[in-house]
């Protein structure tokens, strides 16, 4: 009888929760509690020390990490309390055979196009299986309709939003990293200028315009020419996006506008805290990218080949934002040198709204902040894949392209935070103010 009950136990599948010992549930619950208060208290800890060291707009872009991470929350407990009856609304076969991420679907007994029947799929249709003996299966369609989206995709959704939370953590601190990292490195230049104020600025020495290292730099035989200039600007972003004259020059002329002659500043860490103030802007996520999320899965279809153009949107803004920073630069060297004047010390730069596309800077930064969430919700959509149906899958079909997607998203990622964002903190904070900045 024994054995008889033993084998009756294993063939009646998973129990509920009221034949289910008290130990375990009590254990998995605790683990669980514990877990999430740790994080928490994580989070508060950073918050702590990021108000103790006074650091106002780091603070915030916590509490707008925080924000993003209760709306995914709120997303995942939508979807557990609803998953049966989202599960139970039925379309007509002919809608919901249409646009499917792998092909078109024959049945429980046929096979997606081109997709084999691996062992990682099995695990899945096993998972399934269970939540539909433990939890109840959903109500069954007539004939000539399908579900509109089964327990099995409900659950892979719901995977996919804890992805998204874990991976957009991990992006905005690798974003800010990466940022500070390259402005720490002009930390050599300022304390040069405090240390030895009259060899840097040279006060007492007149030149022309067109001696002084920063137009040097800037003005060649290839600025003579628009193609040939914005050519030049192009592949400076990637070689040397930030020279020392460049620095030095911006961090002349925002002194010279703002402060009192004499008065002791330090730029760069004036500059820091402005990074700090734009990765408030792009950390968040807005109405607008939600939607991108939506448009981005609506044409995610087979053969459609959609989400490939969309991923070099990314790469090209990148590139296309870094030319026309380092084109600013390169204007403002130009326009120094047709002065034709003789100065004394460094060169007075003139940075106006003008010189940006639209006369607006706020706009550079807004597609910043896109670029960074499409390349961070790509890369998120890989590892979810390959993490759900493998790698080798049919979301996979050009595995060569998806390498290629891939190492792109990475070179997005780095040269965004790491060139990108700082050039643009330095170039629009050469003639901006920030007030709270200059207090510290």
């Amino acid at each position: 009888m024994g054995g008889g009950g033993g084998g009756g136990g294993s063939i009646e599948g998973p129990r509920e929760l009221d034949q289910t010992p008290t130990w375990a549930v009590s254990t998995v619950c605790g683990v669980i509690i514990l877990i999430s208060i740790i994080l928490e208290l994580m989070i508060h800890k950073v918050g702590s020390v990021f108000e103790k060291k006074k650091k106002k707009a780091l603070y915030e872009a916590l509490q707008k990490i925080k924000n993003e991470l209760m709306v995914l929350g709120f997303i995942s407990l939508l979807l557990t309390f609803g998953q049966n009856y989202i599960a139970s609304l039925c379309v007509a076969s002919k809608y919901g055979n249409a646009m499917s991420f792998c092909g078109p679907y024959d049945g429980p007994s046929g096979d997606t196009k081109k997709v084999k029947d691996t062992d990682h799929m099995q695990r899945h249709l096993l998972s399934l299986h269970r939540r539909v003996l433990a939890g109840g299966a959903p109500a069954e369609c007539k004939k000539g309709y399908v579900p509109l989206i089964s327990l099995n995709a409900l659950h892979q959704v719901h995977i996919f939003i804890f992805f998204l939370a874990v991976f957009h953590v991990i992006y905005s601190a690798i974003t800010m990293m990466l940022g500070r990292a390259k402005i720490r490195g002009w930390k050599v230049w300022e304390e040069e200028v405090v240390n030895d104020h009259e060899m840097m600025d040279d006060p007492s020495r007149f030149r022309l315009t067109h001696e002084t290292s920063f137009v040097r730099e800037h003005v060649n035989t290839w600025a003579r020419n628009r193609f040939s200039f914005y050519v030049m600007c192009f592949l400076r972003q990637m070689l040397r996006s930030v020279r020392k004259s460049d620095y030095l020059t911006m961090r002349h002329g925002f002194i010279s506008v703002h402060l009192a002659p004499g008065m002791k500043f330090n730029f760069q860490k004036y500059i820091k805290r402005s990074l700090e103030d734009d990765f408030k802007v792009v950390v968040g996520i807005s109405p607008a990218l939600w939607a991108f999320v939506m448009i981005f899965l609506l044409v995610d279809v087979h053969g459609w080949y959609v989400t490939a153009v969309i991923t070099m949107v990314p790469p090209v803004l990148t590139l296309a934002i870094g030319t026309k920073l380092q084109a600013i630069i390169s204007d403002m060297a130009l326009e120094i040198q047709e002065r034709h004047a003789v100065i004394q010390g460094m060169p007075l730069v003139n940075v106006s709204d003008r010189h940006f596309w639209f006369a607006r800077p706020a706009l550079v930064l807004h597609i910043i902040h896109f670029i960074l969430f499409q390349n961070a919700f790509e890369i998120t959509y890989f590892f979810w894949i390959w993490y759900e149906f493998g790698l080798r899958s049919c979301f996979h079909h050009h595995f060569y392209l998806i390498i290629i997607r891939v190492a792109l998203g990475v070179g997005v990622q780095f040269l965004c935070s790491y060139i990108t964002l700082p050039l643009y903190a330095l170039v629009t904070q050469a003639y901006g103010i920030n007030d709270e900045a200059i207090g510290v």
